[in-house]
This record gives structure tokens, sequence and C-alpha cells, in this order.
């Protein structure tokens, strides 16, 4: 699935990219040497014209979108020098803030064609470019996502949580002998899986809740946004940070229920699905331009109204006559902790493609404010019950 028409070049980049590295010394916290020849008084920089030359010398071995990359640095540069850290970054897969600065004013120098405009391209090539469209705003983060993804390892983590949903939602189907509005049969609170009021000391039911599912209506938008969302997303940033972003929002679901609608059992995963489609869809309203996927604004609208119909079945289920009172039917107060963590957390991820979390502000922000809500949620459903005097339903 990662072929690319000129091949082997990926592989020559990381050979250079160890030669390079060898140069560099021990000690992490100063900049490393560039070659005498470029760099004779041992500063750190090179010249742009220099570095031109060293293009030259290895442009055989380079991706031709890696070579448009190292490009737009030289042209980024007015003062005519160029950080050879940066350059050793390029070469070994690495890209700091400073670096995409530099890229981006380089980058509109650039005049070669569009990724899109690229003919000959086998079917998985065809895909990562879609992939790389639908979900990166900048033409330069496209490239380097071609050049650079090789499906190794694949979308995992959002296949085995939908496989795991159906499987489990399938399992209670069988033994409850309902498939549809499941959530109404007299023992569907009683699954362990399920978050309770009552059972709220069980902590795992703060996360295993995403594997129930009000019916088949239910787990059905669930699965098509988790898969036509969340893979493409996991394929350009990663499980861990898809993955981060989804449990965030699982997590923030049940919480926001704990504090808003006490009384309220929790099923579904909508929690972590519309985390990740709040982020994506905001992205795209944020980098509106950029964004070059196909009739997007009528899709953001297809996506806005089947989220809206989910939520609206959930608030009318809510407050439908209980089929096991006095315990109400499940909230839908976690599709708004969800929707608050896309956001938030959500956005931060999106927006830095391949770049350090922990150098953007705005991200320890969001992690300080939502370590804050945890904190408050978990002390509330401590103390808050027993102050209020709040009658809960009884376990089931």
């Amino acid at each position: 699935m990662g072929e690319h028409p000129s091949p082997g070049p990926a592989v020559a980049a990381c050979a250079e990219a160890e030669r390079i590295e060898e140069l560099e010394p021990e000690a992490e916290d100063r900049l490393p040497a560039a070659p005498e020849d470029f760099d004779p008084g041992s500063t750190g920089y090179i010249s742009t014209g220099k570095f031109r030359s060293l293009l030259e010398s290895h442009s055989s071995k380079l991706d031709p979108h890696k070579k448009e990359v190292l490009l737009a640095l030289a042209d980024s540069h007015a003062d005519g020098q160029i950080c050879y850290q940066d350059f050793v970054n390029l070469m070994s897969n690495k890209r700091s803030n400073s670096f995409r600065q530099a890229i981006l004013q380089g980058n509109r120098r650039l005049s070669s064609k569009a990724l899109l405009e690229e003919k000959g391209l086998s079917l998985s090539q065809r895909l990562i470019r879609h992939v790389a469209y639908e979900t990166l705003p900048r033409e330069i983060d496209r490239k380097w996502y071609y050049d650079s993804y090789t499906c190794c390892p694949p979308p995992w983590f959002m296949i085995t949580v939908t496989l795991l949903e159906v499987a489990l939602f399938l399992y209670n189907g069988v033994l409850l002998d309902q498939f549809v509005l499941q959530v109404t049969h007299p023992r569907y609170l009683k699954n362990s899986l399920v978050y309770h009021p009552q059972l709220r000391a069980q902590a795992w039911r703060y996360v295993t809740y995403i594997f129930m599912h009000a019916g088949v209506e239910h787990l059905g938008l669930n699965v098509v946004l988790q898969l036509l969302v969340g893979v493409p997303l996991e394929m350009v940033h990663g499980a861990t940070r898809i993955g981060l972003v989804y449990a965030a929002g699982v997590v923030a679901g049940s919480l926001a229920v704990s504090v808003a609608d006490m009384t309220a059992p929790v099923v579904g995963s909508s929690g972590g699905v519309y985390a990740l489609v709040s982020a994506h869809l905001a992205n795209i309203v944020m980098n509106w331009s950029g964004m070059k996927c196909q009739f997007k604004l009528l899709r953001m609208a297809v996506a806005l109204i089947c989220m809206s119909m989910e939520f609206g079945r959930a608030v009318w289920l809510r407050f439908h006559p209980s089929a096991y009172p006095p315990c109400p039917h499940p909230s839908f107060v976690a599709h708004l902790g969800g929707v608050a963590v896309g956001i938030t957390l959500g956005v931060v991820v999106l927006r830095n493609y391949e770049q350090r979390l922990q150098d953007q502000s705005l991200w320890w922000i969001f992690v300080t404010m939502y370590t804050i809500f945890v904190l408050f949620a978990v002390f509330w459903n401590i103390f808050a019950y027993t102050l209020l005097d709040l009658k809960l339903p009884p376990p089931p």
C-alpha cells in the first residue's frame, strides 16, 4: 500500500540521515556541527548556495516531494543561511515548529504541480492521496504524508474498537433476543459494562459503556462515523493521538453525565465518536480555504444532520417512559462531553500534523482544563451525591 512511482528513495533518504546523524555531537542540548566543507566555522548554519549544491549532489536519492520541501526551506531564509539541524531533522523524518514556519514561508515560492494533478498512480496511491486531501489543509503536509505513509502499522485502533462494539452488541442481542431499541429490554441494564449511577464506584464502567448500544440504529451510525472519519484520521495522525482524543471523549462523556444528569445510565460510543467528528469538522472550518476535499460543504451538512438526528434520538429516548422504572433511559449528555473534547484537545491534535504537542501552548491549556474537569467530576462523584441527598434508582 505504500508503493510510490520512484522505488527506494525513502530508503536512500534514511541512509543519508544516518550518515548525517553520525556528525552530531553527543550532547543533545547543542546544535550539531555541519560538515566542514559547508560550515568551516562550525556555527551550525550553512549558506543557501552550498545547501543547494548539496541538494543537487544527492537529488537522485530523495523523494521528489521531499526535495520540494528542502527547496522550500532554502527559499524561506532571506538571510542566506540555513540551520543545519533543520536539514538533519528533515532527513530523519522529524519536523520542528521553526522548521514548519520556514516551510510555510518557502512554500509560497514552490511552482511544482499539486499532488492532486499527478497521473499514473496505482489504486493504493490514489487512496493515500485521497486520505491526505480529506484530512490535511496544507499541500506541503499532504505531500509529506503521501511520501511517508507505509501502512505500517495499519489503522488498527479504530478498526479494533469497532469490531469489539459490533461483536458485543450482537452477543447481547442474542442474549436478550432483541436488536432494535435493545435498551428498552427490562434486563438491559444488568450488563456489567453499562455505566449506572448506583454502581459508579466500579470505575471500569466509565469506559466500558461504549461497548453497549441502545439498538442497531444507534450502533449503525456510530460505526459508520468511526470508519469514515476515525480510520482516515488514524491513518494520518496515528493510533496514539487519535486513540487519545477518542478515549478523552469517552471519559468526558460518562463524567459529564455523572455531573449533569446524575440519575441516568450511559451507553454507546457517542462520546468518543463525537469527539473525533467535531474535531474534524472544526478543523475543516478553521482551514476552509486549504481543505481540498470534494463537496466539503455538502458533506459537512450531511455530517451535521446525521449527528443532530442521533442527538435528537438520544434526547427523545432519555425522556421517553422508562422500561425499567424508576431508572430513566440512558442520558444524552455524553454526546456533549465528546463535542467539548473535540473542539479543544481534538482540534489541537489535528492542526499539528507531525508536530510535538508538548511544544504547543494551547495543548497544555486544554490538557489543564481537561484535568481540572476530571478531578472536579471525581470529587463530585465522591461527595455530591451524599451532600445533595439525591435519591438514585436502585441497582439493576
